[in-house]
């Protein structure tokens, strides 16, 4: 019952049309995911209640949320992305004030009935159950990447990180090591070089600020950068304590970006085209 209630006071996708519009603004016209998230925690000091109910395994509730809306304001024109993962305003003069988020909704929905009509008046064999794989590709790799032993998980980090374009990978886990399971080399431009200390967590719950500081105490005078690797989140404070001023920097990569990464180098994660053929009739008539 009380989870219940928790989540009757959460904030609709609709209802962060507009904080992120603003936290747009605020940043100048252009963000990250995490920049645009930030300032909107910021903005409606959401309570700490609110901010740690789940969704799945690599985000809470309202970034969830949060995603959806950036989606709705994309596809009606109001934002626009790169393959880089920033997010911009399409006007930066937009006024804010002259939203409304119910026709927002109403718009974008509004094309996602017309796309259905087309779709289902071609002669495509598109299933269910093929848009609900490719929908949720993510949640089946984690639950693949969780299965799997230990001492593999870590190998798979220092296979990705060879394939980034680190050298000297090694993995060095071993009990009583503070919790590091690997190192290795990154040469930025063929120069300058950083020596970096990785650890695999293949966890379910988020990583915590205490995990994060026992680590950075972890690799404390043996390497320039720390790269912590998790099939699961972060908190919102495991990303402050990464980047505190005055510590060792830590770099973090949850199991959305990780995800992503084994797709980019095509580590276990297969890229399927679908062909799809489109009838121009006009084209016949002109015969």
């Amino acid at each position: 019952m009380a989870r219940r209630k928790l989540n009757e006071k959460l904030p609709t996708f609709d209802e962060l049309f507009v904080p992120i519009l603003k936290a747009l603004k605020k940043l100048g016209g252009s963000g990250t995911i995490n920049e645009i998230n930030d300032v909107v925690y910021q903005i409606e000091s959401f309570p700490e209640e609110l901010v740690v109910i789940p969704h799945d395994g690599f985000r809470n509730e309202i970034d969830y949320r949060l995603a959806w809306a950036r989606t709705y304001l994309k596809k009606s024109n109001l934002l626009d992305n790169s393959i880089r993962g920033v997010w911009t305003l399409t006007d930066s003069d937009v006024d804010i004030n002259k939203i409304k988020p119910d026709e927002i909704v109403k718009k974008v929905r509004n094309q996602k009935k017309d796309f259905e009509s087309e779709k289902n008046s071609s002669k495509e064999e598109n299933t269910d159950e093929q848009i609900s794989e490719s929908s949720n590709w993510k949640e089946k790799l984690l639950e693949v990447l969780l299965k799997i032993r230990p001492d593999a998980f870590e190998r798979l980090a220092q296979r990705l990180l060879r394939e980034s374009g680190f050298i000297q990978v090694e993995v060095t886990g071993q009990s009583g090591d503070g919790g590091i399971d690997g190192k290795g080399i990154v040469k930025i431009s063929g120069f300058l070089s950083f020596h970096v200390i990785f650890q695999c967590k293949r966890y379910k719950s988020q990583i915590t600020p205490s995990q994060i500081r026992d680590f950075r105490g972890a690799m404390q005078g043996r390497a320039d950068k720390g790269l912590f690797i998790t099939t699961s989140s972060f908190t919102r404070d495991a990303y402050k304590e990464a980047t505190r001023d005055g510590a060792p920097p830590i770099d973090l990569i949850d199991g959305e970006l990780l995800c992503e990464k084994l797709k980019e180098y095509k580590l276990g994660v297969e890229t399927e085209l679908i062909e799809k053929c489109v009838i121009k009739s006009d084209w016949f008539d002109k015969l």
